[in-house]
């Protein structure tokens, strides 16, 4: 097995809940990931030796960095844009909420230094509609990418969201990359779930899953009807081989093609009633 579905884990408000640490003996991403809840009032020091990337799920919270701070908040994932405090190896941070919240805590090795920032939402490297105009706007999505070469290229991180309308693809066409991936949902309905594939294994999601993406697999997403499905994605580089692109699977590839359309029924019947 080459991926793998994780659960949320169990709250544990003040504390971050592991959900894959860096250097597990087995499907090893070489990224820690985990959630962080914090209470109104409760407050979150770290400065670990790692590259650490902190996206605001939910809630206000005053973020604190070397020399600079900022009140952030956000109450949608589905209508907002991220809020993302990315900080190089050892650089101290505090959280302290303003009111209940949750975070996404992402971490890997990284030995180069590079400046703090936080990316708000008007200061994303790209956030696009994808799949418009082709086959029927069946992949119709909206990606937000937050960092990657382009803008971070001290990083050994690539980070961004995807929101996956109801009924629709996303991660499409099939695609894959050497560099490991890891996908994190929520739906906006709790009954919501999807379909995850991974080359030819196919995993059902629900809310709060997680996916690791390993060996190169193609990993197209599927929304069942009436859930919207947001995704928190994110890539680690290797040495020598940075992520830049995805290849395309070749047979889905003309999906890509603007203007590309499906077949559709010349007349739509109604059934008997």
């Amino acid at each position: 097995m080459s991926g793998a579905r994780l659960a949320m884990p169990a709250a544990a408000p003040g504390a971050i809940r592991w959900i894959t640490r860096a250097g597990e003996p087995e499907l090893d991403t070489g990224m820690s990931f985990g959630l962080l809840a914090l209470a109104a009032g409760g407050q979150f020091a770290d400065a670990s030796p790692e590259e650490r990337a902190i996206v605001l799920l939910s809630g206000e919270v005053e973020l604190q960095w070397p020399g600079e701070r900022a009140i952030a908040r956000r109450d949608s994932l589905f209508d907002e844009r991220p809020v993302v405090l990315h900080v190089p190896s050892g650089s101290a941070i505090t959280i302290v909420a303003r009111s209940g919240a949750e975070l996404a805590w992402i971490a890997t090795a990284n030995e180069r230094p590079f400046a703090p920032m936080l990316f708000e939402p008007d200061a994303l490297l790209e956030s696009e509609w994808r799949g418009e105009g082709r086959v029927d706007e069946a992949a119709l999505r909206e990606v937000r990418t937050v960092f990657d070469d382009r803008n971070r290229p001290e990083s050994n991180l690539v980070l961004g969201e995807v929101v996956n309308l109801p009924g629709r693809w996303s991660s499409w066409p099939p695609h894959h990359h050497p560099q490991p991936e890891i996908y994190h949902y929520r739906f906006d309905r709790p009954e919501g779930y999807g379909h995850a594939e991974l080359g030819d294994e196919l995993l059902r999601v629900g809310h709060g899953d997680t996916v690791k993406i390993l060996d190169g697999r193609d990993h197209p997403q599927v929304a069942a009807p009436g859930a919207t499905m947001w995704y928190l994605w994110f890539i680690r580089h290797l040495p020598g081989s940075r992520y830049t692109v995805p290849e395309f699977t070749a047979a889905h590839r003309w999906t890509m093609a603007p203007g590309a359309s499906a077949w559709t029924p010349r007349e739509r019947s109604r059934p008997p009633r």
